[in-house]
């Protein structure tokens, strides 16, 4: 399995949309680069209102962050709700659309009846050590008071609900839960062509011009003119679309085959997802089928043996029962982050915008600002008000100091 490719997720999600690349000169009423959560649900809501959408994607459908993830659909970012509404405008509406966020992918996924492996049954993010337990009742005390349904558990209950005796507690959070990421997306994308979008693949964008009042976004195989045009990107974004004002965080998943049923029953019993308080942070669940699928922050390249020889120690530190499985599938994606770790809104000219820097919660997020987008496009409504999307100075220290950290990490993590 090649590490350039979204692994797993590639070879149990349903088939994906046969596409074409864009031949020739055509017209839109939106054009919309890229095929991830972002775009996808921005043509999708666009074209369900009428308009004529185009969909330009350099490789496929979720080929980028939207088909390498683990799957977990969070609300809200990965800042704590204070500092978030800290950080934006009084009254900004962003806080209030990705607390609820999840409950729009579940809407999303039920109205389309898409094949996903859907588990709305809440997610823990564990802590495993004291000082991750401190920042976990934080975020329980700034949830609650915001009339969430948050819970805190326990030693006993952490332990019941995960399986592992690994940690001091767990915040349970009801709202969320996972999904087969690329499944999700190809859901998208299916979708949005019923609803009569077009999506056209392998069509890189290689330039984009203003006329008058029109955008020219020209490909290897045609062109598209389009009064608006909503970049969707993200840490993908290729020729104008390259995104920097964003750093990379690579983060690698590891999958077993499935388990046999004993050990499924095991771990995870309730089917959430997991992941857990440490600056490196893992992430942990088991799929459909019962592959446990573990992943953390890095890149498999030359660090790949580095990481795979974390990922066998914390497996078996977490279940010894796991200890000596061997893991079939193995891939890596991007990231996209910010300095403050809020999203930024991408401003292209007159008519082209796109929001970018989701910093790790992509799905949940994707689906309800790409919604946003199009009806932004649309003039329906306004956008969240967010900092705009200018390159950042530090951005490439930033991307291997990510990087360079999480296989120093790895490294030296060798506890049993």
């Amino acid at each position: 399995m090649s590490l350039d490719t979204p692994g797993l997720w590639a070879v149990t999600a349903p088939a994906a949309p046969a596409l074409a690349p864009l031949a020739g000169d055509t017209t839109a009423d939106i054009a919309i680069v890229g095929a991830g959560y972002t775009g996808l649900s921005a043509a999708l809501t666009a074209a369900e209102a009428g308009a004529r959408v185009i969909v330009l994607e350099a490789e496929g459908i979720g080929a980028g962050g939207s088909g390498r993830n683990v799957g977990l659909v969070n609300a809200g970012l990965w800042i704590m709700p204070d500092e978030v509404e800290a950080r934006l405008s009084p009254g900004n509406p962003l806080p209030g659309m990705l607390a609820n966020a999840p409950a729009a992918v579940w809407a999303m996924i039920e109205r389309h009846q898409i094949a996903c492996e859907a588990r709305p049954v809440g997610t823990l993010h564990c802590a495993p050590d004291a000082a991750g337990l401190a920042a976990l009742a934080e975020r329980e005390r700034q949830w609650q008071a915001r009339q969430v349904a948050v819970r805190l558990l326990s030693p006993e209950e952490t332990r019941a609900r995960t399986g592992s005796d690994r940690f001091h507690g767990a915040l349970f959070d009801p709202r969320a839960g996972t999904v087969q990421p690329l499944a999700y997306a190809r859901g998208l994308g299916h979708a949005a062509l019923r609803a009569g979008a077009r999506i056209h693949a392998p069509s890189p964008v290689t330039s984009a011009e203003r006329r008058g009042s029109e955008w020219i976004l020209t490909t290897p195989g045609g062109r598209v003119t389009a009064p608006r045009v909503i970049w969707a990107g993200n840490a993908y974004g290729q020729g104008p679309a390259a995104n920097k004002a964003v750093a990379i965080m690579p983060y690698f998943n590891f999958t077993t085959d499935p388990l046999p049923e004993d050990l499924r029953r095991t771990i995870l019993p309730g089917g959430e997802g997991a992941w857990d308080t440490a600056t490196v942070l893992s992430s942990f669940r088991l799929d459909a089928a019962g592959r446990f699928v573990i992943g953390s922050i890095g890149q498999l390249g030359v660090d790949a043996s580095v990481h795979e020889g974390w990922a066998r120690r914390m497996m078996a530190r977490l279940y010894p029962q796991l200890k000596g499985q061997v893991f079939a599938h193995r891939w890596y994606g991007r990231i996209g982050t910010t300095p403050d770790a809020l999203p930024r809104l991408i401003e292209a000219g007159e008519g082209a915008f796109g929001i970018t820097g989701y910093n790790g919660r992509g799905i949940a997020p994707g689906t309800v600002l790409g919604r946003a987008l199009a009806r932004a496009a649309l003039g329906e409504e306004k956008l969240p008000p967010l900092a705009p999307a200018r390159p950042d100075p530090l951005r490439a220290i930033r991307t291997l100091g990510l990087r360079a950290g999480a296989a120093a990490m790895h490294l030296i993590d060798r506890r049993g």
